[in-house]
C-alpha cells in the first residue's frame, strides 16, 4: 500500500549564491507547513552554509533531506553580503547537482534560489542565466524563460541578448515560444490557453508606418500557431496588450525580448512572480529575484517568491506525473 508520501513529486531545492539569501528562503518557505506538504524535497547546497542561516533564523530543514555538495571551499574565510567567486562557483555546482538528478529520474523537479552572475564569472565560468545553463547541462540548444504569476503569464521570445540582436526576429523561433508556452500553460491546468502575441514596434507597426517586422516575422508565425489548433491572436502593441491580459482576456503573452516582458510582469505582481524554463526535458522554477547581497545574513529576506516557485513546481511535477499514468 502507498504511503502518502510516495505519491508526492520529489523536487530538488538548490540554496543559490551562498553570500546571499537563497539558503534564508528556503528555510523560511520550508517552514510553511502548507508548501513543505506539496513534495518531498532535497536540498541541495552546502552543510556549513545551511547551518550559518539556521543560527541566523532560528530555523532548520525539518523534515526536507539535504544533499550536501560540500562545494564552497574556504568556507572559514567566507563573508554573507559580499561578491565572492567561491560562492559563484560553489552555487553553479548545487544547479549542476539539481539538474543531474531530474536528468537521471531521481527528482520529478527542480526549484532554483538566486545566483549571481557576476561571482559566477568571477569563477571562471561563462554564464548568461540559470535557464541558459541548465539548457545547455540538458544537451538542449534552444531554451525560454515563462514568468508567471496567479495574474499573469508571459513567455520571451528573447532573454539574455543585446536589445540590437533581439529585434533581429525569426519566424519559426516565435512559433516554437509560442508552442513552448502553450504546452507549459497545459501543465499549470490550463487546458485551452488563451494567448497573446506581442508585436516589436509601438503598435505593432502601425501598418508598416514605424517598421515591418511585425507584419513579415511576427504575423506568419501567429497564423502558422492557429493552424495547429493554438489559440493565440496578434501581434498586438505591446502597450496595451499586458493590461488587456491582466485584466483577464488571455492567459499568456509572447514578448518579443527581456525588458518587454519582464517590465509588466513585476510591476504586476513582482513578489508572486515565478520563473519557469522551457525546452528543456525537465521542469525547473526559480524565484523572480536575485541575491539582496544587502540584507543577506539579517533574517530580513521575504519567502514569498520562493514559496510560489515551489508550489508552481509541485503542481507541474503532479500534472506531469498523472499524465505519465494515462
Amino acid at each position: 500500500m502507498q504511503s502518502i508520501t510516495d505519491t508526492l513529486p520529489i523536487i530538488a531545492l538548490t540554496i543559490g549564491d551562498p553570500a546571499g539569501i537563497g539558503a534564508e528562503v528556503v528555510l523560511k518557505a520550508l517552514a510553511d507547513p502548507d508548501v513543505a506538504a506539496l513534495a518531498r524535497w532535497i536540498v541541495v547546497g552546502d552543510s556549513s552554509v545551511l547551518k550559518m542561516v539556521e543560527r541566523v533564523t532560528g530555523l532548520t530543514l525539518a523534515s526536507a533531506e539535504l544533499r550536501d555538495v560540500g562545494a564552497l571551499v574556504g568556507v572559514e574565510e567566507f563573508v554573507v553580503g559580499k561578491l565572492d567567486a567561491r560562492a559563484g562557483n560553489a552555487a553553479l555546482q548545487y544547479v549542476r547537482t539539481a539538474t543531474q538528478m531530474c536528468l537521471g529520474g531521481e527528482a520529478d523537479a527542480m526549484v532554483t534560489a538566486p545566483l549571481n552572475k557576476e561571482a559566477v564569472t568571477l569563477a571562471g565560468h561563462r554564464f548568461s542565466g540559470h535557464t541558459e545553463y541548465i539548457a545547455e547541462l540538458c544537451g538542449v540548444t534552444e531554451s525560454r524563460m515563462l514568468l508567471s504569476s496567479e495574474k499573469l503569464s508571459t513567455v520571451h521570445v528573447t532573454t539574455h541578448i543585446a536589445l540590437r540582436k533581439a529585434c533581429e526576429l525569426s519566424t519559426e523561433r516565435i512559433l516554437s515560444t509560442i508552442r513552448l508556452g502553450n504546452d507549459a500553460m497545459k501543465l499549470l491546468g490550463f487546458e485551452r490557453p488563451r494567448i497573446a502575441v506581442c508585436g516589436l514596434n509601438p503598435h505593432a507597426g502601425e501598418h508598416g508606418l514605424f517598421g515591418n517586422e511585425d507584419a513579415v516575422a511576427i504575423a506568419p508565425a501567429v497564423e502558422a500557431a492557429r493552424r495547429e489548433g493554438i489559440q493565440c491572436s496578434g501581434p498586438h502593441a505591446g502597450d496595451t496588450i499586458f493590461l488587456q491580459a491582466s485584466r483577464g482576456a488571455y492567459d499568456l503573452v509572447v514578448a518579443m525580448y527581456h525588458d518587454q516582458g519582464h517590465i509588466p510582469m513585476k510591476l504586476i505582481d513582482f513578489e508572486g512572480t515565478v520563473n519557469i524554463s522551457l525546452g528543456i526535458p525537465i521542469i525547473r522554477t526559480s524565484v523572480d529575484h536575485g541575491t539582496a547581497f544587502d540584507i543577506a545574513g539579517k533574517n530580513l529576506a521575504d519567502a514569498g517568491s520562493m514559496k510560489q516557485a515551489m508550489r508552481v513546481a509541485a503542481r507541474m511535477a503532479s500534472t506531469r506525473r498523472m499524465s505519465a499514468r494515462k
